[in-house]
């Protein structure tokens, strides 16, 4: 029975069909979206919506991924509430326009599928393509399941608007994008409730003369990155706030972190995204074999939640990193920003960087097991430990 004020009983959706639903009660007024999968039924079910009389967004669809994100831009700019959506070679085209996004302070909110980039030519699982665009500007999340696609999605747009930063939520490509489970979809009043309309006080109106992206000179460039560092310092606590508001209204809190077992682990266990479920079950088989073993789930990515990380680790003597990603020449991107967020700490954990899944490579419940055993009385190294 549900409990719950508010919400409808439970439905079977996807992880696409989910943020499409998020979408939906979240009442953007403008929606520019190009296909490419596996993102593509986040467009077509926002067509079904509209079609039905659901969805109240104007649809734009232009001729690519960067008029995309471009037109998402001059929306939010005239004080529009704005969604967009994409994936893999799409947000590489968009690239151009997500410093643009980040630079004009515009609340976009952007749901990316996580998919490998060419070449070569695949459509698996890998999050190199929203991490490779970690110095943006953009606020990132990583969703883990359909229904925490579903609640991020309405939280980002509250996010967005409250930091005056662009938003940008993730999840894998098939494990949590075209995955039935299923999802607790709020009612229309509790997001309403949760997410008032957008009335920005700066915007462009012509009666009051302002202009947007305009050429400055390098002290009112150095100074919108400031002002931008000071609006990024914000979100962590944000990211909480909202979680947190969430969470009494649906029985559903988030945080910058999730922790699963870690209190006085000797390993824990570090990913993002849809290697978490797997973990878990690794995390609950080596505690019944005695093995102090927890999971520390990373779902804000940027801005890095480094104090949060530093004392969620002190004490932990074993660090695994799951990177379903590789940088070339450095390895996983998790790893290395968890190294610098823990340098000169005191008594740091062994920190090994594990490519895990890169690739959509699926990693077994007892593959983890086995590393877990293998690295915990280790010294720690920094060179990439890639996982057969």
């Amino acid at each position: 029975m549900n409990m719950l004020p508010n919400t409808r009983d439970m439905t079977l959706l996807n992880g696409n069909q989910a943020v499409a639903q998020a979408v939906m009660l979240a009442r953007p007024d403008v929606a520019p979206l190009y296909p490419i999968t596996p993102q593509t039924p986040i467009f077509e079910t926002l067509i079904d919506l509209s079609t039905k009389g659901l969805l109240s967004a104007e649809l734009i669809t232009p001729e690519s991924e960067h008029s995309a994100m471009a037109s998402a831009i001059a929306a939010s700019a005239t004080g529009a509430r704005v969604f967009t959506a994409t994936s893999s070679q799409g947000l590489l085209l968009m690239h151009e326009l997500l410093h643009y996004a980040a630079g004009s302070r515009v609340p976009v909110v952007l749901f990316n599928v996580n998919r490998t980039p060419a070449a070569p030519w695949g459509f698996w699982p890998d999050q190199i393509d929203s991490l490779s665009q970690r110095d943006t500007g953009w606020v990132q999340l990583y969703s883990e399941s359909p229904q925490e696609s579903l609640d991020t999605t309405i939280q980002a747009f509250a996010i967005a608007e409250a930091a005056w930063l662009p938003v940008m939520v993730n999840h894998d490509a098939f494990y949590v994008s075209h995955s039935m489970e299923p999802v607790s979809v709020p009612d229309q009043q509790l997001v309403d409730d949760f997410l008032p309309p957008y009335q920005p006080d700066i915007h462009l109106n012509p009666s009051m003369g302002r202009s947007i992206g305009a050429p400055i000179d390098q002290k009112s460039w150095n100074l919108s990155r400031r002002e931008m560092d000071e609006a990024m310092a914000r979100v962590p606590d944000l990211v909480a706030q909202k979680g947190k508001a969430w969470g009494q209204a649906t029985g559903r809190d988030y945080g910058q972190l999730e922790h699963y077992r870690t209190q006085g682990a000797e390993v824990v266990f570090v990913t993002m995204g849809s290697l978490a479920g797997t973990t878990r079950e690794a995390v609950d088989q080596l505690r019944d074999k005695g093995i102090k073993a927890g999971l520390l789930r990373v779902r804000l990515f940027r801005p890095l939640p480094e104090a949060e990380l530093r004392v969620a680790l002190q004490g932990v003597g074993t660090a695994l990193v799951l990177d379903r990603n590789y940088s070339p020449g450095l390895g996983g991107v998790l790893h290395q920003e968890l190294k610098s967020a823990l340098f000169g700490t005191k008594n740091p954990p062994a920190l090994f960087g594990l490519l895990t899944g890169v690739g959509g490579v699926s990693v077994s419940v007892s593959k983890l097991v086995e590393l877990a055993k293998t690295y915990r009385k280790m010294d720690g190294q920094t060179d990439p430990i890639w996982v057969e």
